[in-house]
């Protein structure tokens, strides 16, 4: 059976969602497996056209695929300049939720109604030189914001702590509007980082290289992932 879908969890709790941007893929099934058995709340799919951003990576294939290995939430992030035109297809590969991007070509509101519509969860982006104040005016149309905390387009890349008061922004907005909207933040998560974000609001981690490379293993990084978290 699917786990709840993410507009029903609590914006309150702490939901960690390992991006397999991160993982191995010649071994990406046994990944996420890993990734489940860590305690993973949903698992995150990046996917990139080469136009938006700087790099290509999956499509709805790959993320059917990964709707067989397990029933966690696939948290989908559609890197791409036309993200209306892909809804159907991810929908019907299996994704609960997608997230897109406000710079992208497609309208917002007609995106995120047709996301609706495909029976998923949606969410809403933005690079780190787009203001805040993009996407405030869609606060109460989608299940989540998602704070990029680097360049979108690679993994592993150096948290940039300046997008702190962006996050603390939005969060404020969603306080003030009393909306159950999440604060996903994706972008050099690790234990260092995890309790500046969590301070500022954030509520949804999405962690890629800090778990799945982790010297001592997925289930090691979640865990000491939510122990710092908790300490902020």
């Amino acid at each position: 059976m699917r786990q709840t879908p993410i507009a029903e969890m609590s914006n309150t709790n702490l939901l960690i969602s390992p991006s397999v941007l991160a993982a191995d893929f010649a071994e990406l099934g046994a990944e996420v497996r890993r990734a489940v058995a860590s305690g993973a709340d949903m698992i995150h799919v990046d996917v990139m056209d080469g136009h938006l951003v700087p790099n290509i990576s999956i499509g709805p294939p790959v993320v059917k695929s990964l709707r067989s290995t397990t029933d966690l939430p696939l948290d989908v992030h559609l890197m791409i300049t036309d993200p209306l035109k892909y809804v159907e297809p991810f929908a019907k590969a299996g994704s609960d939720h997608v997230t897109f991007h406000i710079e992208s070509d497609s309208d917002p509101e007609t995106t995120i109604e047709a996301i609706r519509g495909a029976g998923m969860s949606v969410g809403l982006t933005l690079k780190p030189g787009t203001p805040a104040s993009a996407i405030l005016p869609y606060l109460p149309l989608v299940d989540m914001i998602l704070v990029m905390t680097v360049e979108p387009g690679f993994g592993g890349q150096s948290f940039m702590a300046d997008m702190l008061p962006k996050i603390r922004e939005i969060r404020d907005a969603i306080t003030q509007q009393d909306l159950p909207t999440h604060l996903e933040v994706d972008g050099g998560i690790d234990a260092k980082t995890i309790g500046l974000v969590t301070e500022a609001g954030a509520n949804v981690m999405v962690a890629g290289t800090s778990i799945f490379r982790h010297p001592e293993g997925a289930k090691h990084a979640a865990k000491e992932l939510r122990e710092n978290a908790n300490l902020a």
